[in-house]
């Protein structure tokens, strides 16, 4: 089953404090919206781990950078710490993004890709999209994105 995922995390309770904002961008380098999620306050840290790698995403001051690009079937979130330093970049191959009810969102393939400030690359819920729970022609799909 897709999981359709908002920009703005209005959902995601682990954020006490928030600040968001969007706007759309239409130039020759980039077409679609970007949004900046500041988390000015979490409710706990969100730590995930990377092979041997444990890295920090969410905690207090930490914000994401997510980039919605217009006929692309991926999105990139990139997360800086409360001192604004480059985290990771995390590449989302979904089936597509639109906006709803003034939010941008994508419909997630479960194939992600991530870069690591270290540098190290890593694809990530693999396992998921082996599982058959999408059809074939979006399992293809996330394949030829990534």
């Amino acid at each position: 089953m897709i999981k359709r995922r908002y920009g703005d995390r209005a959902d995601w309770q682990r954020i006490l404090e928030r600040r968001y904002v969007q706007e759309y961008i239409d130039t020759e380098a980039f077409t679609g919206y970007v949004t900046l999620l500041h988390m000015v306050k979490a409710a706990n840290t969100l730590t995930v781990p990377y092979g041997e790698e444990q890295i920090k995403i969410v905690d207090d001051g930490y914000m994401w950078l997510q980039q919605f690009p217009q006929g692309q079937n991926h999105t990139i979130t990139t997360t800086f710490n409360e001192r604004g330093e480059f985290v990771q970049s995390y590449i989302d191959i979904c089936k597509d993004s639109s906006v709803e009810n003034g939010i941008p969102y994508w419909d997630d393939l479960f194939l992600d890709v991530v870069m690591l400030a270290s540098g190290t690359i890593v694809e990530v819920d693999i396992e998921e999209l082996e599982r058959g729970i999408i059809d074939q022609p979006l399992y293809d799909l996330a394949w030829k994105e990534q």
